[in-house]
């Protein structure tokens, strides 16, 4: 693997974080701006949350590729690869510990939201050092990713009534709950 590709990665890493922390208090920042609310977190739910790393990962990603894409047949499908596997991990984790601990903890979850974020950056690394081919096509793998930001979009203002969109602070769900 290309030195540069670990550099990128451990970049991407703080920036997610960074950017991630950023996004959880935007919503409030804006005095809850609906162009604020596709981006960030609008309330406390797992859901939200898991807006906090999609979003900076995939601007990272948009980032990284104007310099190294064309190094990595396979970047855009690792990408992908990584950004699913936070996803899938953030809810994963949290419904784990809050199942045997019977409680949420915020430094807990903070704690989660830097492991998916670490994992992400790590699995990539890895991927990128090891995938030569990809099932997926470039534009098949932006165009999933594009319909996560959708699918984001959609469910924070068309808020499903199940656990994974309520608030745990507030019991609400969504942006239209908040007004």
């Amino acid at each position: 693997m290309k030195k540069s590709m670990f550099y990128w990665q451990v970049v991407g890493f703080f920036f997610t974080i960074a950017l991630g922390v950023l996004l959880h208090f935007l919503f409030d920042m804006t005095n809850q701006n609906i162009i604020a609310a596709l981006f960030s977190a609008v309330n406390e739910s797992i859901w939200e949350h898991m807006k906090l790393l999609f979003y900076p990962t995939v601007l990272f990603a948009v980032l990284e590729s104007r310099f190294i894409e064309q190094e990595y047949e396979t970047f855009w499908c690792v990408k992908l690869k990584g950004i699913l596997l936070g996803l899938v991990l953030i809810p994963m984790l949290y419904y784990t510990y809050t199942g045997i601990w019977g409680t949420s903890v915020d430094w807990f979850n903070i704690a989660i939201f830097v492991i998916a974020v670490g994992v992400v950056y790590w699995v990539e690394t890895r991927r990128f050092q090891e995938d030569k081919k990809c099932l997926l096509r470039t534009e098949a793998a932006v165009g999933v990713l594009c319909v996560i930001a959708l699918v984001f979009t959609v469910l924070t203002f068309v808020t499903p009534k199940i656990p994974l969109f309520e608030d745990s602070v507030t019991g609400t769900y969504g942006f239209y709950e908040l007004k």
